[in-house]
């Protein structure tokens, strides 16, 4: 598996940064039984540079704490049935890994919704990974029932991993 991290914001992330976005990334894909070495992108930005993402890619002015960008298709959430049929459009040629697609995440978000939310920055960080990676498996939250889904995978698989909101 290929986890790229970037950090552009002027900022240093913590050393525990890069093990939580790679454990939540193999959380999410064990949880969701994905069958194939991946490749994801994470990218850190501050506040300014999501919402500027936020406006160019959805039409909203401000700022968020994470964006998902997949490069799969789904009828139906964590369906792959289809990926095999297209390899030169599902997977890296040089690696063979299934091209998942990219995350932002909004440092300052990060940091605002810890303590917003009363717990670590490393929870909120996991959180905002494994929303991400089921939003690049297809599922949403648009509909009640699909966010009732979302919410519940979400709260499993950050139990599985250990980041409970005492998590420090």
């Amino acid at each position: 598996m290929n986890i790229f991290i970037d950090n552009e914001t002027d900022m240093v992330l913590p050393d525990y940064y890069g093990f939580i976005v790679t454990d939540a990334i193999e959380g999410a894909l064990d949880y969701l039984d994905c069958k194939y070495e991946c490749e994801v992108s994470v990218t850190f930005t501050d506040n300014h540079g999501i919402q500027e993402i936020n406006q160019s890619e959805r039409g909203i002015d401000s700022p968020t704490d994470v964006l998902s960008f997949p490069m799969l298709d789904f009828d139906s959430p964590n369906d792959l049935s289809y990926v095999e049929s297209y390899p030169q459009d599902y997977f890296n040629p040089e690696t063979g890994e299934l091209l998942l697609g990219d995350i932002v995440i909004s440092y300052e978000k990060v940091i605002s919704q810890s303590q917003e939310y009363g717990h670590s920055d490393k929870r909120e960080l996991a959180f905002l990974v494994i929303h991400s990676m089921l939003h690049l498996f297809g599922y949403d939250h648009m509909e009640e029932i699909e966010r009732l889904e979302m919410e519940r995978i979400q709260e499993d698989i950050l139990n599985k991993k250990g980041y409970t909101r005492d998590y420090e």
